[in-house]
């Protein structure tokens, strides 16, 4: 009996000294499980929905008539010239493909006096996300907790990135939703109380999510603004080229370019060259002087160091390729014309079917805005009364993707929508 005693008392104090230790695990024990994307959510619901008429008009990448994402033929020329002439799969360095930030910069600024006076500097990035990412980690080396302001409403992910990186976020007033248009003096009312210590966000064009862009005229006003006020401007550039063209889309940043000595571009190239999955984008500073810039780049490139070391070279040998060859930049510069004309021809496509079947409310708004997207301006009722009665699929906020209209679908999309009104 005294023996069982004996192990039973040693048992406890086996237990008693082994609770002191964490269990294996632990550490992941007080994680709470988070909400999925909704657009990620949404593309899953369209996935699984068996209605043969179902439109996703969710998802943000370009589809063609025939509801598919195809390789531009440019870069399938690209892709068998690098098949047939890459000779080594080593790191390229921080800053990338030198040949590639090249290109890159030239797309952006054209022959801007930033170029000729050596005042830019250049990495490739993974996406345009990634280029968002590095430019806030960026700021945060020049100043702690800085401040970023951006426009009510923009890209869902601007928040959250910026914030992962130390930044404070705070809006601008941008669309107004009521009156389906920019809130133009709103926005730059705001833009003249921003301090001269913080950063702003544009959107260069094709703005995310309501289509609705700046003019040439209000471009001038904000980059007065930004030289007397003295903030930073940081321009996300993720679809140069889908709006009216190269050199139109990027009017605005090149503008403001003219107007302050620093600068952010963060640019993509996932959009107008069709390289979702290859993750290239850029990150371009613009500095006061030429040595400004090479210290600017020093602490860029330790930015980059810090979160991935070396950034991805397929996207950016392709895209060099294309942009570095006469026969295949005028060839891209066909498919994309292509893209961007296909867009906006949706976008009267759709109002001109909404009238036919006798909507008396004005969707004119759609077709005086640029890229991707655009607000319908229904409730989220209505949003959720076309995805559950009619397998049409747009983010509740009744952002829709033009893209995902076709010749094939207008006709059940317009109806759809009259009898949700």
């Amino acid at each position: 009996m005294w023996i069982l005693n004996a192990n039973f008392a040693t048992a406890q104090n086996l237990v008693k000294s082994l609770s002191c230790y964490k269990v294996n695990g632990d550490m992941f024990g007080s994680l709470k499980a988070l909400p999925a994307d909704p657009i990620l959510g949404l593309l899953a619901k369209y996935r699984d929905d068996a209605n043969p008429q179902k439109i996703d008009l969710g998802v943000g990448v370009y589809k063609d008539e025939a509801g598919h994402t195809a390789i531009l033929d440019c870069v399938k020329k690209a892709e068998k010239y690098r098949h047939d002439n890459e000779d080594t799969k080593v790191y390229i360095g921080p800053t990338g493909s030198p040949l590639f930030n090249d290109e890159m910069s030239k797309l952006i600024f054209g022959n801007h006096k930033v170029l000729i006076e050596n005042r830019a500097r250049t990495v490739s990035t993974p996406g345009g996300t990634g280029a968002l990412r590095v430019a806030a980690e960026f700021i945060k080396s020049c100043k702690a907790g800085a401040t970023i302001w951006v426009s009510n409403p923009t890209w869902a992910n601007h928040t959250g990135l910026f914030e992962a990186a130390g930044l404070t976020v705070k809006t601008y007033p941008y669309y107004d939703y009521e009156n389906k248009t920019l809130d133009f003096d709103g926005m730059l009312a705001a833009l003249k109380e921003v301090s001269s210590d913080d950063a702003v966000l544009l959107h260069a064009c094709c703005h995310n999510p309501s289509g609705m862009d700046l003019t040439n005229e209000q471009w001038q006003q904000v980059a007065e603004v930004a030289k007397t006020v003295g903030f930073l401007p940081v321009v996300d550039m993720a679809y140069q080229g889908f709006g009216d063209g190269l050199d139109e889309d990027a009017y605005g940043l090149r503008l403001i370019a003219d107007s302050v000595e620093e600068m952010i571009v963060c640019s993509s190239c996932s959009k107008n060259f069709g390289l979702y999955r290859e993750r290239i984008g850029a990150t371009t500073i613009i500095g006061s002087s030429a040595n400004a810039a090479d210290i600017a780049n020093s602490v860029l490139l330790s930015v980059v160091r810090c979160i991935y070391s070396m950034p991805p070279a397929h996207g950016a040998a392709l895209v060099e390729t294309i942009l570095n060859s006469d026969e295949l930049r005028h060839q891209w510069y066909g498919e994309l014309k292509e893209m961007r004309d296909r867009i906006n021809g949706n976008r009267q496509l759709i109002v001109d079917k909404l009238i036919e079947n006798g909507v008396t409310r004005d969707f004119s708004f759609i077709t005086r805005q640029k890229g991707m997207f655009s607000f319908l301006g229904i409730t989220p009722e209505q949003v959720q009364q076309l995805q559950d009665e009619y397998s049409i699929y747009m983010v509740g906020s009744s952002r829709m993707s033009i893209a995902g209209i076709a010749n094939s679908n207008v006709d059940y999309l317009a109806q759809s929508i009259a009898k949700v009104l």
